[in-house]
C-alpha cells in the first residue's frame, strides 16, 4: 500500500448469500469491530434484495454500500435490470463491474464492461473493475498482455478526471472461491503492470492515484501479506466477507 498517493480500500463480496434480514445482525457487528478503523476505506458490496437494509444498516458511520452490478441502460423496458440512477438514488456509493463471474456465467463482454462503466461514472457511482486470468490463460503466459487488454477495454473512453473515481480489482479467476492465492510477489507484480497500463493512458500522476485492490480468496491469515506490497492498495474479499469478524480481521490489516 502507498497512502501517500491513493486510497486504501477493503471491500466485501457478499455474492448471492446472506439474506435481507441477516443484514443488521451482521452490520452491528461489523460496525463494533471495525470501529476504530481510520487508515482505509470500507463498504459491503450486497445483492440487489437487501442493499435497502444495507444503506439503511450503514448509515451514519464509515462503511459505505456498493452493488455487485448494473446495467449499461439509462432506463426503458429491460426487465430485471437496475440502472445506475436508481442505485444512486438508493445510496449506493459504490458498483462491482465485469467479475468474473459475470464474465463467464453471463457472457458479459469488455465491450459490455465498458459501457457499464462509463454508466456508473455518468450517475457518480464509483466503479470497482475486475480484471484477470483464468489458470490455463496463467499456464500459457498470457497474464499481462491479458489483464492488459481488459484494463484498456475498460477504460475506454473514460476522460481522465474520471479515473479518481475508478477502482481496479485484480481477481485471477482461478484463486476466485477456491482456497488458492497468488502469492502477494505475483499479485503485487499484475498490479504493478496494472498501474503502467494506466500511466500510459493517463500519465505518472494519475496512475499513482489509482487504487488498485487484489481479489482470490483473501483472509485474515494472507491479507497482511498482501497488503504489504506496494502496488495492493486494498482487496476485494469474497467468502471471508460473510463473517463480519472475518471480515473485520482483513479491515485490521489494511488498517496497520
Amino acid at each position: 500500500m502507498n497512502r501517500k498517493y491513493r486510497k486504501t480500500v477493503v471491500a466485501g463480496n457478499f455474492k448471492m448469500n446472506l439474506l435481507p434480514s441477516d443484514i443488521k445482525e451482521y452490520s452491528e457487528t461489523l460496525r463494533q469491530l471495525s470501529g476504530k478503523a481510520r487508515h482505509c476505506d470500507m463498504l459491503v458490496c450486497a445483492p440487489f434484495v437487501m442493499l435497502p437494509q444495507a444503506v439503511k444498516a450503514f448509515k451514519d458511520c464509515r462503511i459505505a454500500v456498493g452493488a455487485q452490478n448494473l446495467s449499461d441502460k439509462e432506463s426503458g423496458a429491460f426487465t430485471g435490470e437496475v440502472s445506475a440512477n436508481q442505485l444512486r438514488d438508493l445510496g449506493v456509493k459504490y458498483v462491482i463491474i465485469g467479475h468474473s463471474e459475470r464474465r463467464a456465467y453471463y457472457g458479459e463482454t469488455d465491450e459490455l464492461v465498458n459501457a457499464k462503466v462509463k454508466a456508473a461514472l455518468g450517475a457518480q457511482l464509483n466503479p470497482i473493475v475486475c480484471v484477470g486470468e483464468t489458470l490455463k490463460q496463467r499456464e500459457q503466459g498470457v497474464t499481462e498482455e491479458l489483464v492488459s487488454m481488459q484494463v484498456k477495454l475498460a477504460l475506454y473512453g473514460v476522460p481522465s478526471d474520471k479515473m479518481r473515481h475508478v477502482i481496479i480489482a485484480y481477481e485471477p479467476v482461478w484463486a476466485i472461491g477456491t482456497g488458492k492465492t497468488a502469492t502477494a510477489e505475483d499479485a503485487n507484480e499484475i498490479c504493478n503492470k496494472i498501474r503502467s497500463v494506466i500511466r500510459g493512458l493517463y500519465g505518472a500522476r494519475i496512475s499513482r492515484a489509482v487504487t488498485i485492490q487484489y481479489g482470490g480468496s483473501v483472509n485474515p491469515k494472507n491479507a497482511a501479506e498482501l497488503f504489504a506490497m506496494p502496488d495492493i492498495d486494498g482487496a476485494l474479499v469474497g467468502g471471508a466477507s460473510l463473517n463480519p469478524s472475518d471480515f473485520a480481521a482483513i479491515i485490521e490489516a489494511a488498517n496497520q
